[in-house]
């Protein structure tokens, strides 16, 4: 059975919404896009790229997907972050998007919960997700996600989309804690079954 990995940057308060850029999430009125850009350490780009070597495979929601498929689909061969990313095959969760604008990507439109448990039992590696809330969210719901990786920084927003839904209870031990020389934190958590 192949692991289905979350991977999010998170504030101290649970946020995750736009870590990227001002415009990325503008959802509710959020107005503190970016707020990951002033943390950054080369440290934080390498456990991705460690945490990519055993995935081969992105599940993401609409808007995730479009805003990846937008950063990653042009880069050139040989881009090492662009190679990385468009190497994965792609699943993306959508009624709306009429066709895929990703290399090798798949559109998952109606069974969402039983898809991903499918995806999940054929032979691979890990699944990666990241971004997409309302599907993060769902995956918690339904208990298919083996782990957690958070990229946690030393800041609150006070308002925004959270990573863990409300009313979830659920257990996770810590695998591994990694501080970076910015402040932030990679938190790696695996599901106590």
């Amino acid at each position: 059975m192949r692991k289905l990995i979350v991977h999010e940057f998170v504030t101290l308060d649970g946020v995750m919404q736009a870590p990227g850029g001002k415009d990325e999430d503008r959802d509710g009125g959020f107005e503190y896009g970016g707020w990951t850009l002033p943390y950054w350490h080369d440290d934080i780009g390498k456990t991705f790229a460690a945490l990519m070597k055993d995935a081969d495979a992105f599940l993401l929601g609409r808007r995730t997907y479009v805003t990846h498929a937008a950063a990653f689909e042009p880069m050139p061969a040989g881009d090492f972050f662009g190679d990385m990313m468009n190497a994965p095959k792609k699943y993306v969760v959508s009624k709306t998007l009429k066709k895929p604008t990703w290399r090798d990507t798949t559109i998952i439109r109606d069974n969402v919960i039983e898809s991903v448990r499918a995806l999940k039992a054929q032979p691979g590696k890990n699944i990666l997700t990241d971004g997409s809330s309302q599907l993060v969210h769902a995956l918690f719901e339904h208990d298919l996600v083996d782990e957690l990786h958070l990229t946690l920084y030393p800041l609150t927003l006070g308002s925004g989309k959270r990573v863990l839904p409300e009313g979830l209870h659920t257990t996770f031990g810590l695998t591994s804690a990694t501080p970076y020389p910015s402040g932030v934190v990679g938190l790696h958590y695996t599901r106590k079954r």
